[in-house]
């Protein structure tokens, strides 16, 4: 008789018992949590320099914007990517502290409670400026009460939807429509035609300039929204005479909280739509197209460039070129070849053992489950390392110049480089330092530093375009 490896697979090299066979899957689970090696192991291997910045001065601290706020590594993230919008109007620093100040360490609960009253308290000071007929200090107050109701719902991602996540979307969105009124030229919601319904959006013009303006098309990661990309790039864009039109896609924001829409691979099938709603837009000129993606988008959006050929540049921002390996190669080979005969109770019972003791890994594996919309841990390490999730091989169908960025201390990151390895069109790579202060995911702290990078390049791209 055939060794059984105790969690479901038959195979001649299981030789371990069932106590080792959870082990090998935990700790497989522990790599997909936090995404492998973080980004500065994975760039000292491959030994790239950063461009534009120099060697790091002795003495500096090498151990990044970790530590503000809270011990809590999510904690303190999510706090960090609140002071990230400071910069466009997104955050006060006072309101930020003196609120983490009020949250014990790792207590949810009082997260939500406390983040959410911020939103509300702010949210009633810009209906009070308003109503006096204070345009752009109401303005300011919407945007910061978008920014405080996003940061409430930060750990309610899980199955089923929690109606205090839909309720401070709701909230979120109020405030940036407030917001968006008050713009000099006004935020346009619009609904963008997706296969039998429709994505949200919203289209962004700029103060100066004139029509047909260059345009920056926007995709986000795995808990944003399309109201939190007007502080991640388009208030930036708008500032340098682009026009931005953004979206929420299937599994992010109102597409995935009113329309149960989930995240799918192959996202040139999200972003050829926009595209083409973009190209019924006189204010768009359809020669000057960019795309972008940050986070998860890092992956999306160059994704969807390697078949969706209209566009004129791609930024891609914690780049990821290989989600599905890139998760796979954390297991164990006996697992990760036989994931389609796994015992899926045995395997679930592995995952929901070590994530009771880890609040970080039960955190990725809730939202992962949310916005891929499935039931159950395992199913969602299916879904990424069996489901399409890659472009590998496919790289090279990227025509358009490309840039592709990366934080040396993304935990998250470590997949920038091999992307940018196989593209094939004119391409540039740069990698943010620690020292700089933008070493972080999504270069979170350094919001005008990474606009700095971004624009100044694509605007020599788009000189270039007739």
């Amino acid at each position: 008789m055939r060794p059984r490896l105790r969690l479901g697979v038959s195979t001649r090299k299981a030789r371990f018992s069932r106590r080792a066979a959870m082990g090998s899957l935990g700790g497989g689970v522990l790599g997909i949590a936090a995404r492998g090696v973080t980004a500065r192991e994975s760039m000292n291997m491959a030994g790239t320099p950063a461009t534009g910045s120099g060697a790091t001065p002795a003495g500096w601290a090498s151990a990044g914007l970790s530590g503000l706020a809270f011990q809590d590594s999510e904690f303190d993230g999510q706090f960090l990517r609140a002071l990230d919008t400071i910069p466009y109007r997104g955050a006060d620093i006072g309101d930020c502290f003196i609120t983490a100040r009020s949250i014990p360490d790792g207590d949810r609960a009082t997260w939500y409670e406390q983040w959410f009253a911020l939103g509300d308290r702010v949210f009633g000071l810009a209906e009070e400026s308003r109503k006096a007929g204070h345009d752009v200090s109401a303005r300011d107050a919407y945007l910061r009460a978008l920014t405080y109701y996003r940061t409430s719902g930060a750990f309610l991602f899980k199955p089923p939807v929690d109606p205090r996540l839909v309720t401070g979307f709701d909230r979120q969105k109020a405030a940036f429509e407030q917001a968006g009124a008050l713009l000099p030229h006004p935020a346009e919601a619009v609904q963008i035609p997706y296969e039998a319904t429709t994505l949200p959006g919203y289209l962004l013009l700029p103060e100066r300039g004139s029509a047909p303006y260059p345009t920056l098309v926007m995709t986000d990661g795995y808990d944003g929204t399309v109201q939190e990309l007007y502080l991640a790039g388009a208030a930036a864009a708008l500032e340098r005479g682009y026009a931005a039109l953004i979206f929420d896609g299937p599994g992010q924001g109102e597409a995935l909280l009113k329309q149960k829409l989930h995240f799918r691979p192959d996202w040139e099938n999200v972003v050829t739509p926009v595209i083409d709603y973009a190209l019924t837009r006189p204010e768009i000129d359809p020669k000057r197209i960019a795309l972008m993606g940050r986070s998860w988008g890092g992956y999306l959006a160059p994704r969807a460039a390697t078949a969706e050929h209209r566009i004129a540049a791609l930024i891609a921002d914690a780049a990821q070129y290989d989600p599905a390996g890139h998760f796979g190669a954390l297991l164990p080979p006996e697992l990760r070849d036989h994931l389609d005969t796994v015992d899926p109770a045995m395997a679930n019972a592995a995952i929901e053992q070590f994530a009771s003791q880890s609040p970080q890994m039960a955190y990725a594996f809730n939202r992962g489950m949310l916005t891929h919309g499935v039931a159950t841990p395992f199913d969602y390490i299916k879904t990424i390392v069996l489901g399409g999730y890659t472009i590998k091989g496919i790289a090279d169908h990227i025509t358009c110049p490309t840039l592709v960025c990366e934080g040396e201390q993304d935990v998250r990151g470590g997949d920038a480089k091999p992307l940018y390895d196989a593209i094939t069109a004119p391409k540039k790579y740069v990698l943010f330092k620690t020292a700089d202060g933008a070493g972080e995911h999504d270069e979170a702290g350094a919001a005008t530093r990474f606009s700095q990078v971004v624009f100044d390049w694509l605007d020599e791209v788009m000189a270039q375009v007739s």
